[in-house]
């Protein structure tokens, strides 16, 4: 089967977006680990199908590289927004569409910035080590002195794994430093990719409502602004003692190429 596919990168993210709204296309497991590898297939952190839905512009069925699924994705969020926009999905700057998680809202800025609203966050576990929660698939958060020099992979590996997270199948790991007030640099161990990414919108988002419990910042609206190793994302949320709304996940969402690859089914 020739399949028609995009690439779209949000923050150094890349995804292979098909368009399914005809629905005869059904890819396996085999079929998306193959598509995701960067020696053997297009490569890719993940794999989203955009179909139709009674409930909202459209819906965004993602997968990662080995195959597994029913996660929140936020920066393939803003590329299939991205997308949508593209394709003719949708016809205007702002659109609502379903994902794993449930149904989320977004609009499309000057610049290629995609905004995104994230599901509400009323619960983190803080440990001695880090804060663990769940923005759409779960993240364990930990600070460092100096996150450039963090041997994320050996120490994302340990953690992802860890006994603690066991219920949730292992976590994402995201480790941050504070470069100055309301300013972060991050890394990220993705679960399912089992690897470091350039960049997880989740994680990002993670990280900046886990910072503000760690600085003891008051109930009120806040911005945070997270750098990755090669671009810049905002994260814009209300925070009411342990428990946040509102969540805005903003940065940039970019087509990379589209082509067709023979694939069997």
């Amino acid at each position: 089967m020739r399949l028609h596919f995009y690439k779209y990168e949000g923050a150094g993210n890349d995804f292979i977006i098909v368009d399914n709204r005809s629905q005869n296309i059904v890819l396996g497991g085999k079929n998306i680990k193959h598509l995701c590898s960067y020696h053997f297939g297009i490569g890719s952190d993940g794999l989203m199908l955009l179909t139709n839905d009674t409930m909202s512009d459209f819906n965004m069925q993602f997968f990662n590289p080995d195959g597994s699924s029913g996660m929140m994705c936020g920066n393939g969020g803003r590329c299939i927004v991205r997308f949508a926009k593209d394709i003719g999905v949708i016809d205007n700057n702002k659109t609502t569409f379903t994902a794993p998680d449930g149904i989320h809202s977004a609009e499309i800025l000057k610049d290629n910035q995609v905004a995104l609203k994230m599901i509400d966050v009323q619960q983190v576990q803080q440990f001695s080590d880090g804060y663990w929660l769940d923005t759409g698939t779960s993240h364990f958060v930990v600070k460092v002195d100096n996150v450039r020099d963090t041997d994320v992979i050996h120490r994302g590996r340990t953690l992802r794994y860890d006994d603690r997270f066991i219920e949730h199948k292992g976590t994402n790991v995201n480790f941050y430093s504070e470069t100055e007030e309301n300013t972060l640099l991050i890394r990220t161990y993705e679960r399912g990719v089992e690897n470091e990414t350039l960049a997880c919108g989740t994680g990002i988002t993670a990280t900046a409502l886990a910072y503000s419990i760690y600085k003891n910042y008051e109930d009120g609206n806040y911005t945070i602004d997270v750098h990755t190793l090669n671009n810049n994302l905002k994260v814009l949320f209300a925070k009411k003692q342990s428990s946040f709304y509102n969540i805005v996940l903003q940065g940039p969402a970019n087509k990379v190429f589209e082509g067709d690859i023979e694939i069997q089914l």
